[in-house]
């Protein structure tokens, strides 16, 4: 397996603003770069600084509607502002800024330049942080998003005749990359995610397996509130690779939103930098072409931290916990106490952590009856996979 790797970065990912209330704050990704920088994990000889390109308009076909598209360019060229409910755009979710289009074509042309990279250029897996956009639907903006990046860079690697795994990791369900694929049997979707029950986007719930070629296809396993480390391991290790193992794709897509770290200010659950040290070695472990994209993340410093222990793994490169004294001194300033790079363990309440294994255990049972069986899977603890 080819040891180069590919970070897809542009300084212009920060040209944006979203809203001085809103949540997603686009300073994330200059910060997470600064970090990486400090940490001298961008500088091996291994590692590809590729910048990010727009993606062109017709690629962007594949999966949107045009008179959406159309719609998103017209109130991205417009003075003032613009609102149009029926495409999600305009309200406070998902506000209409000058420029929006050509932003949001950055974004998506990075995760096909990530694809390209993995594809064509001989790197063994590709990171871009400002893709993860799945929310997005055909013909709709929606959860901050505006181009479903993934969808439209699965459908041009399903068109080159490959088979693809997409992994979604963050707190909030893959809607939107669930809505492109539920019905075909060439790309494997798995989220992990906060229950739909009481949380956005409301979907992803145990029961949806997919339809027509694509039953079987389409896996969620949501999440009680306060799910911890402990949790999020066994879905891990029971779930997802022993599917991965089952379903032997060509290329595997995974989206690393940070919004399941426990001081995420929109979510509930209660997982550490831990879990996202295991789930990149994991996945890296398994030798398959891999692209990541960042996705959720409320907390810039906390999704900084994040994404570059992710990065750290990817690239195989040990990094110390300890922050370097001018990345200490940039985080002061910003008003972050913060020192390691890591989190302490942490375990959930025992009460919270008895209800999110008992939602955990029902919901795995229904996955080794229903699912399992179509992918010629036995339970856990009888049968192979990666580990």
């Amino acid at each position: 397996m080819s040891e180069n790797c590919a970070f897809i970065y542009s300084n212009r990912f920060g040209d944006f603003c979203f809203g001085g209330n809103h949540p997603f704050k686009v300073e994330r990704f200059a910060l997470t770069h600064r970090l990486l920088c400090g940490l001298d994990l961008l500088s091996a000889p291994e590692v590809r600084i590729v910048e990010a390109q727009l993606a062109d308009e017709s690629d962007l076909h594949s999966f949107h509607h045009l008179d959406y598209l159309e719609k998103l360019k017209e109130f991205s060229e417009a003075e003032g502002r613009r609102a149009d409910f029926r495409f999600g755009l305009g309200d406070h979710e998902n506000p209409v800024f000058p420029g929006v289009f050509d932003w949001v074509r950055l974004c998506c042309g990075a995760t096909l330049e990530a694809v390209r990279q993995v594809l064509d250029e001989g790197c063994h897996c590709a990171f871009n942080m400002a893709g993860g956009w799945h929310h997005a639907h055909a013909a709709r903006a929606s959860g901050f998003s505006y181009l479903n990046d993934a969808v439209i860079a699965i459908n041009a690697m399903v068109n080159r005749g490959l088979r693809v795994a997409y992994i979604d990791l963050d707190a909030h369900h893959g809607d939107g990359v669930q809505e492109a694929f539920y019905r075909t049997d060439r790309v494997l979707t798995i989220s992990l995610h906060e229950t739909g029950k009481d949380f956005f986007p409301y979907s992803g719930f145990v029961r949806e397996l997919g339809a027509g070629a694509g039953y079987g296809y389409t896996v969620n396993l949501p999440f009680a509130p306060h799910s911890d480390d402990l949790v999020f391991e066994q879905a891990l290790r029971r779930v997802v690779m022993p599917l991965l193992h089952a379903y032997q794709p060509d290329v595997l897509v995974s989206q690393m939103g940070m919004d399941i770290l426990r001081t995420d200010p929109l979510t509930r659950l209660e997982m550490t930098t831990g879990s996202v040290e295991l789930a990149a070695r994991l996945l890296r472990r398994t030798g398959l072409p891999w692209v990541a994209l960042g996705g959720g993340g409320y907390d810039r410093l906390n999704t900084a931290r994040g994404w570059t222990l992710l990065w750290a793994v990817m690239s195989d490169q040990k990094v110390a916990d300890d922050l370097p004294e001018e990345i200490l001194s940039t985080l002061k300033t910003l008003g972050y106490a913060t020192t390691a790079l890591r989190d302490e363990p942490h375990l959930a309440h025992p009460d919270d952590f008895c209800r999110a294994q008992e939602q955990f255990d029902r919901n795995l049972a229904f996955l080794e009856r229903r699912l399992f069986p179509l992918h010629g899977m036995t339970i856990f603890g009888r049968g192979g996979g990666f580990s």
